[in-house]
Parts: C-alpha cells; sequence; structure tokens
C-alpha cells in the first residue's frame, strides 16, 4: 500500500508545485479570480500530499503499550484532515474570490496568459490523475473506478485521485470561464466560474470525508473477505455453531478478526483446542490483509473429568 500510494502522492506534490506558481503568476498579470482560486487550490493539494505522505509514516509505527493494535488509522485520520481542507480553504475561498469578483468586477488583461498556464497545468494535473489511477488499478484488478474507491480501504491511493479529478474540472471550469468572460466581455463570468470551482471542492470535500468517516469509526472487511471466512466455519464438521464474523479493518491492510463459535461436546479437549487452531490458520489465509483473529467458544467442553470454557 505505502510504495504505491507514495509514487501517486509525490507525482501529485511535484505537479501542484509547479501549476500553483504559474497560475499565480498569471493570476498576477491578469487580474483573474478564477485563475487566483485554482492557484490557491493547488497550494492546499500540495499541502494535501504532504499530510498524506506523514498519515503513511506515521501509520507504518509498530504497536506499543498505548496502542496494542498499532498506528494503521493514522492515514484515517490525516486523509479526514485533507477533506477538511479541501472544504474549508479550498471550497471556501474559491467561492469567497467568486463572490468578491461578482461585487466588483473587473476585466480580464492578457487572457494569453491564462490559455497557456490553464492548458500546461490541465496537462500536468492529467499525468498525475492517471499515475494515481494506474497505481490504484494496480490493487483493483476488476469492477469500475467508482465502485473501487468506494469499497477501498487507502484512502492515501485514492484521495490523491479525487483531488487530480476535481484539479482537472477545476481547470476546465476555470478555461472556460475565462475564455467566455473575455469573448463575450463579461467579466462577471469569470467570478462565477470561481464560484462553480468553490461548490466543487465542496462537493469533493464532502465525498472524501464521508468515505475516511467509515474508516475512522472501524469498517468492517469487505463482503467477500466475511464470506470466506463463513465458508471456513461450514466445512468444520466440529464446528456446531458460530455468529457472524465481527471484522475491523485496523489500518488498509490489517484486518481484526473476532469469531464467536460453539464447538460440538462430544471430542476430547485436546481436539477441541486443534480445531480451534486450524480454523485460526486457514482464517487468516483468506485474506494476507489478516493479522489478528480472535476466535471465542461460548460453550463448555467436558472430557475424561476435564472441562475447558474456550
Amino acid at each position: 500500500m505505502a510504495h504505491g500510494s507514495k509514487i501517486a502522492i509525490y507525482g501529485a506534490i511535484v505537479a501542484n508545485i509547479l501549476i500553483a506558481i504559474s497560475k499565480f503568476i498569471a493570476a498576477f498579470f491578469t487580474g483573474s479570480s478564477a485563475m487566483l482560486a485554482e492557484g490557491i487550490h493547488s497550494v492546499i493539494d500540495t499541502g494535501n500530499g504532504g499530510l498524506l505522505l506523514m498519515g503513511i509514516k506515521r501509520s507504518n509505527r509498530e504497536a506499543d503499550a498505548s496502542h496494542p493494535f498499532g498506528y494503521g488509522k493514522e492515514i484515517y485520520f490525516w486523509s479526514f484532515v485533507v477533506s477538511i481542507l479541501i472544504f474549508s480553504l479550498g471550497g471556501g475561498f474559491a467561492i469567497y474570490e467568486g463572490v468578491h469578483s461578482l461585487q466588483s468586477p473587473e476585466p480580464i488583461t492578457d487572457p494569453l496568459w491564462n490559455y497557456c498556464v490553464l492548458g500546461a497545468a490541465i496537462v500536468f494535473e492529467g499525468i498525475s490523475l492517471i499515475i494515481a489511477i494506474k497505481t490504484f488499478n494496480k490493487s483493483h484488478k476488476t469492477g469500475g473506478l467508482l465502485s473501487n474507491i468506494i469499497k477501498s480501504k487507502d484512502p492515501a491511493n485514492f484521495a490523491v485521485i479525487i483531488e487530480d479529478s476535481a484539479a482537472v474540472a477545476g481547470l476546465v471550469i476555470a478555461l472556460v470561464g475565462v475564455f467566455l468572460s473575455q469573448q463575450l466581455d463579461n467579466p462577471y463570468i469569470d467570478g462565477s466560474a470561481s464560484i462553480l470551482i468553490g461548490l466543487l471542492l465542496l462537493g469533493v470535500a464532502t465525498f472524501l470525508a464521508r468515505e475516511t468517516k467509515g474508516l475512522l469509526l472501524g469498517e468492517s472487511a469487505s463482503p467477500a473477505i466475511i464470506k470466506g471466512i463463513e465458508n471456513i466455519l461450514r466445512q468444520h464438521k466440529n464446528v456446531k455453531t458460530f455468529q457472524p464474523p465481527k471484522t475491523m479493518h485496523l489500518g488498509p491492510v490489517n484486518i481484526l478478526v473476532v469469531i464467536d463459535l460453539d464447538i460440538v461436546e462430544d471430542i476430547p479437549l485436546i481436539n477441541a483446542e486443534e480445531e480451534v487452531a486450524r480454523i485460526r490458520e486457514e482464517v487468516a489465509e483468506v485474506s494476507p490483509r489478516i493479522d489478528l483473529v480472535v476466535i471465542q467458544t461460548s460453550n463448555t467442553i467436558k472430557r475424561k473429568g476435564m472441562t475447558k470454557n474456550q
């Protein structure tokens, strides 16, 4: 997870730094509010990439006494922070700048600056988006991109896709806004484009926050993994009954599995213990992401004067 995610994030950071500089230069020479909003957007995206890298690094720390299950959820926390920054700074500033431009409209001068910068930015952001999608698809061989993002447990990876997609869409809006504002000699269009960019960022931030919120609260493993665990339990004849497995992502590649089952009473205690050990091993093999399996037995096994409540 970390290596692939880092490649996509580093690519996005480099692209956003170069694009932010060019956008601010263009905004200075042309006075375009949409271009200024896009410049702020790129700065925020650059900072967000740094936060995601920090989240990956901190999530890889070893478990300790204060965090016995490890620090895997750090990446979920920092991804949630990223969504807040996109919402408050990116979307908020773009809308503010758009409203300010509508209140005091100024005609765009030297639109060629905007066209050159926006064209180059679309290329750079597009390349960054392609890298992020290719990295993401390596671990998602089937299914559509949007459905896989919703099912994904790796926000460090899909956050880059979401940000880059919003960046490309925002650039297109800015380009259309600058073009129409210049062609129709109507500065209000440029301000309206800035507001549209802000609304786009608010929507993206809300989507990203919703996805990371579920992971922060302890989202379960995928239905396929849970079904695989249940199939294993059904194959063991000495398992009398079992409750639906409880699973939780402790990180993008760390899953906790808790199983509550009953072993038949008419087998020796040692056989029951061996049965539980085999189940634990087989469950761990369902997915490489499963790294902790807890099995509880609620019935009492009696044999040759020995009693044990597993």
